[in-house]
Parts: C-alpha cells; structure tokens; sequence
C-alpha cells in the first residue's frame, strides 16, 4: 500500500507541479526546439527514476551499446506493462518519442507532456489517421528523434513470456520508409511490479536489453518481406535467453 501512496503522490505531484513548465513551452517555445526537449525530457527522467525506487525496482541493462550513437532509430518491443515505458525512457539514447494509443491524448496534462516528449498517438480504427502517424513517425526519424513502439498493440497477459501476440501489420514501416535501424528490445520483469498483483506495487528485478540492430533494407528478400514476424523472432530469443539466465 505505501509504494503504490508512494508511486501515486510522485506521478500526480509532476503533473500538478510541473504545469507551469509545460503550458509555458507550449506557448513559449525555446528558438532551440531540440534543447528545449531534451530539457523536459531529463525532467521527465528525473521523475521516473523517483517512481522506480518508490516501487523498490532494480534494473538491469544489456546490450546499450548496440544502441547506434550518432543517428535515430526505431525501438520495437515486448509490452507487459504500464512499466514497461518507465524504464524503457530510463535507458535509451536520445530523444525518443513512443507511438501510443489515441486514447492516451485525451488525459489532461499526460498528454501534454507526452507531446512535449515527441510520442505521437495512434488510432488503430482510423486507417487514414494511422497513416499520417507513421508519417509523422517518419518525419521524426529523419530530423534525429528515434521512436519506440509495440508492435503487440495492447499489453500482452500471457503466462508464457515467450508468448508474444503477432505484430501488427504496417508496425515498422517507420524503419522501412526512413532507412533507419530497428533496435529489438526484451523487457522481462515489469509486470512484477504492478500487473501481477493489482493494485499493489511490489519489488520487483526488471531486465531490459537492446538487441542488434536490424537493417530491414539488408535482409534476405523473404525476411523484408516479413520484417515485423522477424523481428519478433529476435525479441523471443532475447526473452528465452533472460528466461534461461533467471533459472540458472
């Protein structure tokens, strides 16, 4: 009960405290635009890092330095939890925004800040919007901002860590039309923390690592063509390996 009291006063507390800040960029921008996100993104860190000693995680991170240093690229991952964002912006390089549900842009003060981290909102039904999205997502990519996304489309409640849902059809075209490097990621750990035993927030060991990067443009004609079920197939291995270490 008290790390989830503890949990909620940080989230709610950033959101009222910080209002001035984000209305105030909104219609004050900086000149340097870039500056300015990178600004509110260490903000936003900042308060992550406060959430996860809240909630007693420890994380443990693996492959960083397959993350490319001097270009975007697009982040594709496992998702099992709310958890999964916090510290998935806790260990990447650079600015990065997440492609997230549509429903998302409608929570006041949430949203705002999620703007201001570059995350663009999806609307699955709307197949027009969709595409203006990725669109943007593109647009993103070129001008240096890498984005995440998950291509499961909704959090995955399997038993079997193993068990991933098919990737959405169309969920790396950001990495097919920009040329950019698709980065695997295996999350292993956070639904411990909250999603196995709701309402409570308990300690948990959360894993993440960064898979090889994957170059969709280089691939055998028959993996391009199914660039999103291969990249699933990397994420298992990286899930299956962490899986293998845990039992050791």
């Amino acid at each position: 009960m008290i790390r989830l009291i503890l949990v909620a006063l940080v989230i709610v507390g950033f959101l009222v405290g910080t209002i001035p800040v984000s209305f105030g960029k909104e219609k004050h921008p900086d000149p340097d635009l870039r500056k300015q996100q990178e600004y509110m993104l260490n903000l936003v860190r900042g308060a992550l890092r406060a959430i996860l000693r809240m909630a007693g995680t420890k994380v443990e991170v693996k492959g960083r330095d397959h993350i490319p240093d001097d270009q975007a690229v697009l982040y594709v991952g496992n998702h099992r939890s709310y958890f999964d964002i916090v510290v998935g912006y806790l260990y990447v390089k650079g600015l990065t925004g997440f492609v997230a549900k549509k429903e998302l842009d409608r929570i006041p003060l949430l949203s705002g800040w999620m703007r201001h981290l570059n995350c663009l909102f999806l609307d699955r039904r709307d197949i027009k919007a969709g595409l203006q999205t990725i669109l943007e997502g593109i647009q993103k990519v070129k001008s240096g901002i890498s984005m995440w996304i998950f291509p499961e489309g909704t959090r995955n409640e399997s038993e079997d860590i193993l068990e991933l849902m098919p990737f959405k059809e169309g969920s790396l075209k950001i990495a097919e039309k920009s040329g950019c490097p698709v980065i695997p990621v295996a999350i292993t750990g956070t639904d411990d923390i909250f999603e196995k035993h709701l309402p409570w927030i308990r300690p948990a060991q959360v894993t993440i690592e960064f898979g090889e990067p994957i170059y969709i443009k280089e691939l055998p004609p028959e993996l391009r063509k199914h660039a999103g079920a291969y990249t699933r197939d990397r994420i298992i291995e990286l899930l299956k390996k962490e899986q293998q270490a845990r039992r050791k």
